[in-house]
């Protein structure tokens, strides 16, 4: 699973003008390589259905489908992967629960975390909050892009960046050592999803070309 550059988060309650489907194209248009479908306020049946009508509008777009907290309707909406964060299910249950038929995701704080996720059998951790953030994670102190480079460069598995993460600093995000930057609010509030997509995209490959000639 290629996970890269833009990390879209498909959040309803942040885009209430848009269907999830139409977030996710919108995203996968705009150059998202992962679109994670969040949407905490939907009944199973609702997810299930936002689920599998994603996977339609994804088709032809190249863009992997991931579902936030239910590996079970990952599985039945033909997701490509399921994230938990450190309140869901472990990891490794999870991978015993889903095999190898989905890419497994998990959020975690620190190099331990991400050591630990990558025994248990995940694909790749979302580090964070990376900065401070309104719509998600409280109580926890932000890690800063030290700490993310830190992990970056020492995890066995892809490292994306979550919280807080716009364009005044997704650059700043790659440069430190990011394989992709989970993005919601930064891009959902724009009144043109894709457009927003497109140039956090190329400001993430601005930070990755920073980082190529500082190596």
């Amino acid at each position: 699973m290629r996970i890269e550059g833009l990390y879209g988060l498909a959040d309803p309650s942040i885009r209430g003008d848009l269907s999830v489907p139409e977030i996710c194209r919108a995203l996968a248009r705009g150059g998202a390589s992962v679109v994670q479908i969040r949407w905490k306020e939907a009944s199973s049946r609702e997810l299930l259905q936002a689920t599998r009508a994603a996977r339609e509008a994804l088709v032809g777009t190249g863009t992997r489908l991931v579902v936030n907290d239910r590996p079970d309707i990952a599985l039945l909406g033909g997701a490509d992967g399921v994230h938990v964060g450190d309140e869901d299910l472990p990891v490794a249950e999870v991978r015993r629960l889903v095999g190898d038929r989905l890419i497994v995701g998990a959020t975690v704080r620190d190099l331990p975390g991400a050591l630990a996720a990558a025994g248990a059998g995940a694909d790749y951790v979302g580090l964070g909050p990376i900065f401070p953030t309104t719509t998600k994670v409280v109580g926890v102190e932000p890690r800063g892009l030290q700490v993310l480079a830190e992990v970056a460069a020492a995890s066995p598995i892809p490292v994306v960046a979550i919280a807080g993460i716009g364009l005044e600093n997704i650059a700043d995000v790659a440069a430190a050592g990011a394989h992709a930057a989970a993005v919601g609010s930064a891009a959902l509030r724009a009144p043109d999803v894709e457009a927003r997509a497109r140039e956090l995209v190329a400001a993430f490959a601005a930070g990755r070309a920073r980082r190529r000639e500082s190596a």
